[in-house]
């Protein structure tokens, strides 16, 4: 299985690797820090895509945020390491229904000056002065996905053209695709969570014998403080650890966190939930791999 073998290469992938490569950073007894903090600050979303998880009926949606004492603690722990990579609200939600999120912004820029901070979003609750609201609080990067077509993929670019945006600082990525072109998506399984979507795509049935990266990058938190191994994990079923309780970097460096990367890193999805997933993992990430493995193997 390569990425040849899927329909859709987004090219923001190959904008994530550069950055991942470029902030790449370790500590003193070589452990790699993650390039990409990721935040699902919540349990909920305003739609139901065909090909999310949150479109199979028996999907939980919970009315639940990221507290801001837990964000707060977060970023300050970060800084403990002056973290440079992208701090991203993102995840299994629209992170703008969060009320708190220019706060939010505001916090993270304050202790991670060297961060850049995105969001994903799908631009329905977008306005203009929400817009430059989310700039003026020390947002570097707003990445639209645009569900619907073309007209409301030119009203984005209008919105943005006309606060004098740089490129730099907005991405519009068309979701509105046709199936045949795997919706604008470098589409997965999402680990096996799509099985009883509108978009079925059936888990693999045998794991897939192919390295997978994310572990070794990706730092990624649950809005009720869970860290889970990857951001494709919807069915939540590998808890890393949690914020509440520990700090970044004991649950970075954990048992369980060790555990997936030196499987993965090794080419071995034989475990839950990576043993129903298909996705593509190895498309970034090679510079931290290479780091953990000389970690791993003392």
């Amino acid at each position: 299985m390569s990425i040849e073998d899927k329909k859709f290469y987004d090219p923001n992938i190959d904008r994530k690797s550069k950055i991942y490569n470029d902030s790449f950073k370790a500590l003193p007894d070589g452990t790699p820090l993650p390039s990409i903090i990721e935040i699902s600050n919540s349990g909920i979303c305003n739609r139901k895509c065909s090909f999310c998880p949150r479109s199979d009926p028996d999907y939980d949606h919970a009315h639940e945020f990221f507290s801001n004492d837990l964000h707060d603690k977060l970023c300050n722990d970060l800084a403990e390491y002056n973290f440079n990579g992208i701090f991203a609200y993102c995840g299994f939600n629209e992170p703008l229904l969060k009320k708190d999120i220019f706060r939010d912004i505001e916090f993270a820029r304050k202790t991670m000056p060297d961060s850049k901070i995105e969001i994903v979003t799908n631009g329905d609750v977008l306005s203009k002065v929400r817009l430059k609201n989310l700039y003026d609080a020390g947002l570097t990067t707003l990445l639209i996905s645009v569900y619907d077509g073309k007209k409301e993929e030119d009203q984005f670019h209008e919105m943005c053209e006309s606060l004098n945006l740089k490129k730099s600082q907005y991405i519009i990525r068309n979701r509105y695709l046709p199936e045949e072109l795997d919706f604008g998506l470098t589409l997965s399984n999402r680990a096996g969570n799509l099985s009883n979507a509108e978009h079925k795509i059936d888990q693999s049935n045998k794991y897939i014998d192919k390295q997978c990266t994310y572990p070794s990058y990706m730092f990624f938190v649950d809005y009720n403080g869970d860290v889970l191994m990857c951001s494709h994990d919807w069915s939540k079923e590998m808890i890393l650890g949690n914020l509440n309780k520990d700090d970044f970097l004991s649950i970075w460096k954990s048992k369980n966190s060790n555990f997936a990367r030196e499987k993965l890193n090794s080419g071995s999805r034989c475990f839950k939930p990576c043993n129903k997933c298909d996705v593509v993992g190895d498309l970034v990430g090679s510079k931290h791999v290479k780091a953990w493995d000389e970690v791993l193997k003392r």
